[in-house]
């Protein structure tokens, strides 16, 4: 049976840097500005950012719950060696299908407004 490397990108989504005045915290309407609040993060911390990457399943304490619960039937077929038919050709979702070394796929969060964030599932063959 073939092994992968399973990894979760960010692919589109906005963070913010949290702002304070003084010890006051100030927070942003995450829906009226389009920022996803798992992305946001606390208390000054960098927020997450497009093109971060997180290792599965070690980082999944890392990743939103709603939007790892959106991902999870996508990463169960990438993890057997299976993919989707769909490829999106001609968007910036198209995907790549090589079962001997890097398939990938897009999953959309469950936000249904403009805070909602994109990730793309990378499933790369570890070799033998």
């Amino acid at each position: 049976m073939n092994r992968y490397q399973i990894e979760i990108e960010i692919y589109e989504g906005k963070g913010g840097r949290l702002q304070k005045h003084g010890d006051e915290i100030i927070y942003p309407d995450t829906t009226k500005e389009g920022i996803c609040a798992w992305m946001y993060r606390g208390d000054g911390q960098q927020s997450y950012r497009v093109g971060q990457r997180f290792r599965y399943p070690d980082d999944v304490g890392k990743i939103c719950p709603w939007l790892l619960a959106s991902m999870d039937g996508f990463i169960k077929v990438l993890r057997y060696g299976g993919t989707l038919p769909w490829n999106y050709a001609g968007t910036p979702y198209e995907k790549v299908m090589d079962s001997e070394g890097v398939t990938t796929e897009f999953v959309r969060c469950p936000d249904p407004s403009a805070s909602g964030i994109v990730v793309k599932i990378i499933r790369t063959k570890i070799a033998d």
